[in-house]
């Protein structure tokens, strides 16, 4: 119903107003049970809260920022679609900008004062900057970190447990009986603690498993891009003694190492098998359909947009380390077309 207002929803749920505004700016927590009826009214009557009202009342733009390194990897791609929602969600509008993964860039876009007005916040995916640059910052915005780059709790952060997800893709290979596994996608240097996290969990699955590590099995990458995913696959394929599975460190470097494969005339999942990281969409209907461990992009983006919003109206616990949850999607590329999952 047009121009429904507060006191109209409340009455619709019989709650107070207070209740509904709770409801609505997610400002104190409610039951689910008196959640779901305020949502229920609020859809029926269609309520749409007067957002530039209600910000300048707050002293506020309604706006925060998403800064990832790369916009045309997919995972960010998606990432930042559940973003958006979960923001639209709170009455905030999302704008995007890209690092591409430069330190300069970094600097340059927490130290731009104009971003302290701009913006209420901004959810950053750092790959260069440290934790003593940041709480040196001239611009006071609030943060809240995306991503594996580690800051030892000094802010907000959410990621995955990168070893652990990384243990159990090699596990899933050694568990398929595959003997000879590689990894694509180490960065033995200072911005690559993504791939130095994921490589801790791939030495502690051998290691588990009672097998040695083979450091020749272990291939480096600059990015994590699809070409190099593809020249690491060449160089492992050309090693006298091949790998039966690869762990590639997203499925971008899955998907280019597939296609290595293909070209080379080796068959997958049949003579070497591959499992990704991300879950984006692509590797659902790459072929053979891509075998990934899967973060839940959704919930990061609710838990990282909800702890902004809470840094911003100060009612946010001391900076924390939040673990999102992942999980091990099996398809073609290491159980075959029979034993496919989603």
């Amino acid at each position: 119903m047009a121009g429904s207002t507060l006191r109209d929803v409340a009455r619709r749920a019989g709650v107070s107003i207070r209740t509904v505004s709770n409801v609505v700016n997610g400002s104190v927590p409610v039951s689910e049970e008196l959640r779901t009826r305020v949502q229920a009214a609020l859809d029926e009557l269609d309520y749409r809260p007067n957002l530039v009202a209600r910000n300048l009342r707050r002293g506020r733009s309604g706006m925060i920022a998403l800064v990832v390194p790369e916009l045309d990897v997919p995972y960010f791609a998606e990432l930042a679609r559940e973003v958006i929602t979960a923001a639209r969600a709170h009455g905030y509008v999302v704008m995007l900008d890209q690092t591409d993964g430069d330190g300069e860039r970094e600097r340059e876009l927490l130290g731009r004062e104009s971003r302290a007005t701009m913006f209420d916040g901004l959810l950053l995916s750092p790959l260069t900057i440290s934790a003593e640059e940041l709480r040196s910052r001239t611009n006071r915005v609030p943060v809240v970190l995306l991503g594996e780059h580690i800051f030892n709790g000094s802010f907000h952060h959410v990621a995955i447990d990168n070893v652990a997800a990384a243990r159990e893709a090699t596990e899933h290979l050694l568990g398929l009986g595959r003997r000879r596994v590689a990894a694509i996608g180490d960065q033995p240097y200072s911005t690559g603690e993504t791939a130095q996290l994921r490589t801790i969990g791939y030495r502690q699955a051998l290691e588990r498993a009672g097998h040695a590590v083979d450091e020749e099995l272990i291939v480096p990458t600059q990015r994590f891009h699809r070409h190099l995913g593809a020249q690491a696959m060449e160089h492992l394929l050309a090693l006298p003694e091949p790998p039966d599975a690869v762990f590639c460190y997203n499925d971008l470097l899955a998907i280019g190492a597939m296609r290595a494969a293909a070209r080379a005339g080796v068959r997958v999942p049949d003579d070497i098998a591959v499992v990704g990281v991300d879950g984006i969409q692509e590797g659902q209907y790459s072929s053979p359909s891509l075998t990934t461990v899967a973060p839940d992009k959704a919930e990061i983006a609710r838990t990282a947009v909800g702890t902004l919003l809470g840094v911003i109206d100060g009612s946010a616990p001391p900076p924390t380390e939040t673990k999102a949850p992942h999980r091990l999607l099996v398809r073609e590329s290491t159980v075959g077309v029979g034993g496919a999952g989603p």
